[in-house]
């Protein structure tokens, strides 16, 4: 009996890592070609293109509290199939429209699809893992989710020179329905998350103030931020200093190829990684060391990536972060589940979306608002790279706080 649910929980998050994967297509592609080709989707100005990218987090704000008290009372497969059509709508939506109202709209319904997405995988990996394999399960969602993200990135940079922005959301827009014939393989009833323990606001509001649950909120919104600025701009670090073509290694590419293979380097990383950080994260020794070793080697590499070096080296320190930036989602996930008990998770884990989606909506409607005030990138990378070695200094700072009670389990296990 607990071998066959084993099996099906295992299926379980095989299946939403795979639907949010497919789903994952077109927007990732928007983050390699909408700062360079924006005139295509009717975009007047790069500050549109930074709102365009934000949008669909922002939306997710308030709706990650809903979408957490919708998946206690509906299955698994209802929310996926809401996901999966609402995501081909909005990417074939990006084919088929023009200006910057209706792409705000688009970005809006994809927002939605991504917190059915995000919100199902979350709940269904912890609710099927333990302490001794919560890393390794969000690893494993992590790491098959991002396969979209790297196909949709790398075959994005590589196709708008070919065929346009518009055919290829068509193209990507049609795969993601897909999905649909994947969700089929989901288990019937199953539920992302347990039945939520009686609350009352003031009980709510002392957990939320707990230095544990500070500590996830905080450094979820940060990082995701900081993340944010590289999906955002490495297009246009590429185009600032090395040209819209380049040569890497006696090859000629396209800025915008370049940089997609190199954003898509990240979801390899993902891919091959994640699982692997996840299980490492699981042993005893714990999440903090890994932890703060990934925020110091972001740090290091941000401080580099501005600047005109030669390409190669440049390449080598981008993969380096990217690699860096699996540690730190992967790593960052498995806290957070370990924060979120059983009788608490929902709050927690609804409460760590948020943070972590505010974050992902300002880091790109930022960076892109400073790179256009200052006409350069590189003022953007040096502070984000200074907030990345703060945050591991302060990390280290409050990791007494985490060797008290049951506060000590984030960072592994007694």
């Amino acid at each position: 009996m607990k071998l066959a649910e084993e099996a099906s929980g295992q299926r379980s998050i095989i299946v939403v890592s795979v639907v949010t994967a497919i789903s994952l297509l077109g927007d990732s592609m928007l983050y390699v070609v909408l700062p360079i080709y924006w005139s295509q989707a009717g975009l007047t100005a790069l500050w549109e293109v930074g709102i365009v990218l934000s949008v669909n987090r922002l939306v997710r704000l308030p709706l990650n509290p809903l979408i957490g008290w919708m998946y206690n009372r509906m299955s698994l497969r209802a929310g996926l199939l809401a996901a999966t059509g609402l995501g081909a709508c909005s990417t074939l939506g990006y084919g088929l429209f023009d200006g910057f109202a209706i792409w705000l709209l688009l970005r809006a319904v994809w927002g939605i699809a991504w917190s059915l997405l995000r919100m199902g995988g979350l709940l269904t990996a912890i609710g099927y893992s333990s302490d001794a394999n919560r890393g390794h399960a969000l690893g494993q969602l992590n790491g098959i989710s991002r396969m979209g993200s790297l196909v949709g990135m790398l075959g994005g940079g590589i196709l708008v020179s070919l065929i346009g922005l518009k055919a290829m959301s068509l193209v990507f827009g049609a795969l993601t329905l897909i999905g649909f014939a994947v969700i089929l393989l989901l288990p019937n009833g199953k539920k992302a998350a347990v039945a939520p323990a009686k609350w009352t606001f003031g009980e709510w509001a002392a957990l939320m103030r707990t230095p544990a649950v500070v500590l996830v909120l905080a450094g979820g919104l940060a990082i995701s931020l900081l993340l944010a600025v590289l999906n955002a701009t490495l297009s246009l670090v590429v185009e600032a200093n090395y040209g819209q073509e380049v040569d890497l290694f006696g090859i000629l590419l396209g800025g915008a190829a370049l940089s997609g293979g190199l954003l898509a380097a990240r979801y390899a990383s993902d891919f091959l990684l994640s699982s692997w950080f996840g299980r490492r994260s699981d042993w005893a020794s714990g999440r903090f060391p890994l932890l703060v070793a990934a925020l110091t080697v972001s740090g290091i590499g941000y401080a580099l990536l501005p600047w005109r070096i030669p390409l190669p080296v440049w390449a080598i320190v981008v993969v380096l972060v990217m690699i860096a930036g699996t540690a730190l989602v992967t790593v960052m996930d498995a806290v957070a589940a370990d924060v979120a008990q059983s009788s608490v998770m929902i709050a927690v884990m609804t409460a760590y979306s948020v943070a972590a989606d505010l974050g992902s909506a300002l880091g790109p409607m930022l960076s892109l608002w400073a790179i256009e005030s200052a006409g350069s990138p590189s003022a953007v990378y040096v502070c984000s790279a200074a907030m990345f070695l703060a945050i591991a200094w302060w990390f280290g700072r409050r990791r007494e706080t985490f060797h008290k009670g049951k506060e000590e389990r984030p960072w592994g296990r007694p």
